[in-house]
């Protein structure tokens, strides 16, 4: 075992850096600081924009018109358009 230090010119109280426990620690903690910071900018920046941008956009929608004329305006005058002249004044 002493070898091994010897070999490798470390000593036995000497640190060797940091273990994967250490390294997932520190990931993790700034992996919740990104998740923190891009829920703030949503917040702050993107809602609202996407709200202002969804306003502008926003129309009513205009009111329907008939494409076809003829057919509405053949419906709405049912009555007869010719008849027979009718003489009142001299009946024979």
């Amino acid at each position: 075992m002493l070898d091994f230090f010897f070999y490798n010119e470390i000593s036995p109280k000497e640190k060797l850096g940091p273990t994967g426990r250490t390294i997932e620690a520190k990931l993790l903690k700034r992996i919740n600081a990104v998740i923190a910071i891009m829920r703030d900018v949503e917040k702050t920046q993107t809602k609202p924009t996407v709200a202002m941008i969804q306003s502008l956009f926003e129309t009513e929608e205009p009111t329907k018109k008939p494409l076809i004329v003829e057919k509405k305006y053949a419906e709405e005058k049912k009555e007869v358009r010719f008849r027979e002249k009718q003489n009142t004044s001299n009946q024979l």
